[in-house]
C-alpha cells in the first residue's frame, strides 16, 4: 500500500508482475473485501532519450508509468501548463517534491501509455492502426458477474 507520491511512483516491470489497485479502506464489497479499481495495463514502452535530453526533462512525466497524486484542481496536466515553454521538471516531477500523502485522499492516477514504432515499408503512406490501450476495472465491488442474468431478448 502507497502512503506517499514517492512510494506510488511505478514502472510496469515484466521480471516482477504487479496487478495495480485503488483501494476504498472504508467501503466494503458484499464478500466482504475493501472495494478498489484496478489499473491493467497493456504493453507499453519506456523513454528512449537520455535523463539529460531536453525533450525527456519536458516529458518527465515518463519517467514512470504510474504517478499518483492527491487531487488538486490546479495540477491538470502531466507535463505542466506549458510543456513546449518549459526548461524541464514541470508537472508531475515538480508536484511529486513534495511526496505529500495519498493515503485517504481523492486520488488522480496518472498512467503514462507508449510505444516504440518501428518503421516499415508497408507504414508508407498511410500507417495502419496501432492500438493501445489500458483498462480500469472494478474488482471486488460484486458477489458474482452482474451479467450472468441479463435477458436472452433486447
Amino acid at each position: 500500500m502507497a502512503r506517499t507520491e514517492a512510494e506510488a511512483k511505478l514502472r510496469i516491470n515484466l521480471e516482477k508482475p504487479a496487478i495495480w489497485r485503488v483501494i476504498n479502506p472504508n467501503a466494503r464489497g458484499p464478500l466482504g473485501y475493501p472495494v478498489s479499481y484496478e489499473l491493467r495495463y497493456e504493453a507499453n514502452s519506456v523513454s528512449l532519450l537520455s535523463p539529460d535530453d531536453f525533450p525527456q526533462k519536458r516529458a518527465g512525466f515518463t519517467n514512470y508509468h504510474l504517478w499518483v497524486t492527491p487531487y488538486d484542481p490546479d495540477e491538470r496536466y502531466a507535463g505542466g501548463t506549458y510543456p513546449n515553454q518549459s526548461k524541464g521538471g514541470d508537472g508531475l516531477p515538480k508536484w511529486t517534491r513534495a511526496n505529500r500523502v495519498i493515503d485517504d485522499k481523492d486520488l488522480v492516477l496518472w498512467y503514462t501509455l507508449g510505444f516504440h514504432h518501428m518503421v516499415r515499408a508497408e507504414d508508407w503512406p498511410v500507417l495502419p492502426t496501432v492500438w493501445a490501450g489500458f483498462e480500469l476495472r472494478p474488482f471486488v465491488f460484486f458477489e458474482r458477474n452482474p451479467a450472468l442474468d441479463l435477458p436472452k431478448d433486447p
